[in-house]
């Protein structure tokens, strides 16, 4: 436990100055997130006169890498706010959360994110900030098609089919393309009713479950047109949400940037929760970024008293307010549950399934060369001649032979 437990305490140095790299989830320099950091770093260093906090902010483009060469060339950051741990936790670089945070800070998370942040059983990983998934669908073009938000898969289908009678450029939008694939999989294999792992983390990617969700793709929704003019697997998510917000898709997975995205170009549309095979899927899909603090420059003590002053719960809501994120703290998260405010209505329905989301495998040093290899192959499950049960095999080899080379 660090010895500083307020989060507004003196950390007992001077003449300390903390180096955060954080992705930046703006998107264009008026948005940045570099003004959050800087008007929360000159919150923190207000009431620490003997500590400086000095941020520099990359596009999700460049900041893994980013951190990747500094770590390699012997400078690591003392903080870095980025997509994946594990690698780091493995390697012995990173701080225990329990080295950092007040046991109150500690509390505060959201468990289910928390434990996703642990590698062997202790937590490195620290939340920053979450999203789930929902099912957007285009309310004029369902009105017009005469029908009505799908709650199982042989209703999508249906649905799917009197959007295209309609005219409709992408009934259903399926984004397998490189860019995101994982995400767009790791949903449809949980409304299969399975994942990419079972409950003791091994992976079950081609698991009959999941082969019949993905037969069950390639043969209702793209064998029979149903996923539009672009091949799912070179259909990336970027271009889908673009679609989606020009009013040519009929229905998409999509998170809460979306809305923004969407309400700007005029669109209409509604939100549900994910189908299943027969109702509702068993659970959602929930992406969290991560917090971690660095072992190298030592500063332990610093770092959490930083921490703890950043997830205070009034800087965790206005960074998500300010990018339509989910606050990753119980009490962040009913303040907004309860908020009558429009943007925190809006983002209600993501934040009701964040408590029992299930995250990609981030705890396994194996996932970023798995989440490759999902990337760059799983189109061709669905594609004309590709076959469901040959790709999600090779996947499944390539998986395992990457964990027992990282024994993560």
């Amino acid at each position: 436990m660090t010895a500083v437990l307020g989060g507004c305490g003196s950390t007992g140095s001077s003449d300390v100055t903390l180096e955060l790299v954080a992705a930046d989830y703006g998107d264009s320099a008026a948005s940045s997130s570099k003004k959050y950091w800087d008007d929360l770093a000159e919150g923190y260093e207000s009431r620490h006169p003997g500590v400086k906090v000095h941020v520099d902010v990359y596009s999700w483009n460049d900041v893994d890498r980013k951190v990747k060469e500094m770590v390699a060339a012997g400078h690591a950051p003392d903080l870095a706010q980025i997509g994946a741990y594990a690698d780091y936790a493995a390697a012995g670089k990173l701080y225990p959360a329990s080295d950092l945070l007040s046991i109150r800070t500690q509390a505060d998370f959201l468990s289910s994110l928390a434990d996703a942040g642990q590698w062997q059983h202790v937590q490195y990983g620290i939340p920053f900030a979450a999203s789930t998934r929902v099912l957007f669908y285009n309310k004029t073009l369902f009105g017009e098609a005469g029908i009505t938000p799908p709650t199982n898969w042989s209703e999508l289908a249906a649905d799917a089919g009197a959007l295209k009678a309609k005219g409709v450029k992408y009934p259903y939008a399926l984004p397998l393309g490189p860019e995101e694939a994982q995400a767009e999989t790791l949903q449809w294999l949980l409304s299969g009713g399975n994942g990419y792992t079972d409950d003791v983390g091994t992976y079950t990617i081609d698991s009959p479950q999941n082969v019949k969700t993905f037969t069950w793709l390639k043969d209702e929704l793209v064998g029979k047109g149903l996923t539009g003019p672009v091949a799912p697997g070179r259909l990336n998510r970027a271009d889908a949400f673009a679609a989606f917000a020009d009013g040519q898709v009929g229905m998409l997975n999509g998170h809460p940037t979306l809305m923004q995205q969407a309400a700007r170009k005029g669109v209409k549309f509604g939100m549900v929760p994910l189908p299943g095979r027969t109702g509702r899927a068993r659970a959602s899909m929930g992406v969290t970024d991560w917090m971690m603090g660095f072992r190298q420059n030592g500063h332990a003590e610093q770092i959490g008293d930083f921490l703890d002053y950043a997830y205070q719960e009034k800087n965790v809501l206005a960074f998500s307010r300010e990018y339509g994120l989910l606050p990753v703290t119980d009490s962040a998260s009913n303040t907004m549950a309860e908020s009558g405010a429009a943007r925190d209505k809006e983002l209600r329905p993501f934040l009701d399934q964040l408590p029992t989301s299930q995250q990609y495998p981030v705890g396994k040093t194996s996932w970023a060369a798995v989440s490759a290899a999902v990337k760059k192959d799983i189109g061709q499950a669905v594609a004309p001649t590709g076959s469901p049960a040959g790709v999600l095999t090779r996947l499944q080899s390539a998986a395992s032979a990457a964990d027992s080379a990282n024994s993560g």
